[in-house]
């Protein structure tokens, strides 16, 4: 492993990391060099690879869904697909299920009220009208670490980016709650409709010269049986406005989904909602099968879906889970570690928490990120995952990222935000159209105006020597 004195001869013989450019950059925005980690690496053409600070272990917050994403695409392939099932124990005779329902969760992180409902349609297609016993989840499919709690925003588990990951994760547990300003008053509408949900609405309208400021919020009261959602504040007529909230916990909430849509259908469920494991000798009714794993991998890195990422994380250790594993994220952090030794990727100092980055605990370093990208650059899914990160200027988290710049489109770049971090990793061109990987991370406790760092980092590796027609021979 590389060490202290090591980073400093790298850095010294480095190509122009950090450039003049990179230097004024920090200066401007009061950042120490030291907190800039980066590496470059080319892919294509005669560019010589560079270093900064390269095995200083750093927290590269979203970044780290690089490393879930690509361990995901090499150990379970990119046509992977999850599953989720409704057994039941009893007998179907002219619509009526005479025993229980049982809906087995496979951990699929993009089950959400479309696809659930097209679920319980094959179910109704099926022969099935009215259930006379229990709805039981199983939610036995991840052995699941204990919850983390993550600081920065108190651990606010109503937050839809903080849910934790479930083997029964239905649209995120995230209901949407819209408030409309209407003549008759202001309206408040819940989506989708949970009948253990009751909501009051103590909204006023309010006169306002446009709609950008309505002043609405949100108080939750439960009982354990009924969840109370007071909304209050107030709106100016003719304006709506909507917010995310995530108030139930796993079960009530696949519980009361289930429900809201198997009675919009029609149909009924005499009995209660339970945990259980589906038995061995239970009967297949109807299984749907998730997106393949390479559009699961593009929304985690195009958008930075967190808990998507951490569903991913567990599936990979539930894949590979092992009597001596503690539980599926020890499995997936074994399986992971082995796959960078696989690829002579230097390991010390590699932690992965929950694999989304959303962590105070995880740790890289960009040397070994950088090998990763560059593995993958090799591997027999490059194109899978590189299509999957972010176009720089066009669309994800660098759609509105160096839009008047040559590199609009020229890059695809994951990046990653905490409140002491910025962070970018992926993969450009330059002004020849090689290509490189690249990974720039700032750990600093105020890193206002780093993404102008970093930006710096993209233009320097795109504004290379412009090769002749006399130097174009590989």
């Amino acid at each position: 492993m590389c060490l202290a004195a090591c980073v400093m001869a790298s850095s010294a013989s480095a190509n122009q990391l950090p450039s003049p450019s990179i230097n004024k950059a920090l200066k401007a925005n009061k950042i120490n060099s030291e907190a800039l980690s980066a590496v470059t690496i080319p892919l294509s053409g005669p560019g010589k690879s560079a270093f900064m600070n390269a095995d200083v272990l750093i927290n590269p917050a979203s970044t780290m869904k690089l490393v879930t994403t690509y361990a995901a695409l090499e150990l379970l392939g990119p046509a992977f697909q999850w599953k989720t099932e409704f057994f039941t124990d009893g007998t179907l005779k002219d619509g009526v299920l005479d025993g229980n329902l049982y809906l087995k969760g496979g951990g699929d992180p993009k089950l959400n009220m479309e696809r659930l409902w097209l679920l319980l349609r094959d179910l109704r297609a099926n022969g099935v009208r009215h259930i006379s016993g229990d709805l039981i989840l199983d939610r036995s499919h991840f052995a699941p670490p204990p919850v983390s709690v993550f600081d920065d925003d108190q651990n606010d588990q109503s937050k839809p980016f903080l849910v934790e990951p479930d083997s029964l994760l239905i649209n995120f547990k995230s209901q949407r709650f819209i408030v409309r300003g209407e003549s008759n008053g202001a309206q408040v509408v819940m989506e989708p409709p949970i009948g253990s949900i009751e909501l009051i609405n103590n909204v006023k309208l309010q006169p306002a010269k446009n709609c950008n400021n309505p002043v609405i919020s949100y108080l939750p009261q439960d009982d354990g049986h009924t969840l109370t959602v007071t909304v209050s504040g107030h709106i100016a007529p003719g304006c709506s406005t909507q917010n995310y909230l995530s108030l139930l916990d796993h079960s009530r909430y696949a519980a009361g989904i289930v429900r809201s849509i198997w009675q919009e259908m029609g149909g009924t469920i005499l009995g209660n909602d339970m945990l259980g494991q589906t038995p061995k000798d239970a009967r297949l009714l109807v299984r749907a099968y998730s997106p393949d794993l390479v559009e699961v991998i593009r929304d985690i890195n195009k958008y930075s879906n967190n808990t998507m990422a951490k569903q991913l994380f567990l599936t990979i250790g539930a894949r590979f889970r092992n009597a001596a594993d503690s539980d599926d994220a020890a499995a997936a952090r074994r399986v992971i570690n082995d796959l960078f030794i696989k690829k002579k990727i230097a390991t010390y100092g590699l932690i992965v928490e929950n694999g989304s980055g959303l962590s105070r605990k995880e740790r890289i370093s960009a040397r070994q990120l950088g090998m990763m990208l560059e593995a993958a650059w090799k591997g027999p899914y490059a194109a899978e995952f590189i299509s999957s990160l972010p176009i720089v200027a066009m669309d994800g988290t660098m759609r509105r990222r160096l839009r008047n710049s040559q590199l609009a489109g020229q890059a695809h770049i994951k990046t990653g935000t905490l409140n002491n971090v910025r962070a970018i990793a992926g993969f450009s061109r330059d002004i020849n159209g090689d290509a490189w990987a690249v990974v720039a991370i700032i750990n600093h406790p105020q890193p206002w105006g780093a993404s102008a760092i970093l930006d710096q980092v993209l233009l320097d590796i795109f504004s290379q020597p412009k090769r002749t027609g006399n130097n174009l021979a590989r």
